[in-house]
């Protein structure tokens, strides 16, 4: 069982996401609102930390937030599948740095509320 990150700078294609979650059998996701440091420099007037004029010049064009997404995924078909899926999306992307995906390992998950012991 795996975690598996998705930190979207390209937010319009949060819906495709979404979507082809629920295409593939994706139980469910949680959706972040967050911002990457290099980000957080560019847009908020940070003078003081050294940035590389490309990479400064590549951000100031963009949108200062991007989407977290999260979800556990048990299968490794699924997983697979899931990752494939996204970055034969996100492949497309004709804009620099459209994302990036990562897993970590869930040792145990436990549904909370309800009545179920």
């Amino acid at each position: 069982m795996v975690a598996l990150f998705i930190v979207l700078n390209q937010t319009d294609y949060l819906e495709d996401i979404l979507a082809k979650f629920v295409h593939l059998g994706v139980g469910g996701a949680t959706i972040l609102d967050s911002q990457g440091m290099a980000s957080a420099i560019v847009h908020g007037g940070i003078q003081s930390i050294p940035l590389f004029g490309s990479l400064k010049s590549i951000l100031e064009g963009t949108s200062p937030y991007n989407k977290t997404i999260f979800t556990v995924i048990s299968n490794d078909e699924l997983l697979k599948a899931t990752m494939d899926e996204l970055k034969f999306m996100l492949k497309r992307v004709n804009k620099p740095a459209a994302g990036f995906m990562f897993t970590v390992p869930v040792g145990d998950m436990v549904t909370l509320g309800g009545n179920k012991e």
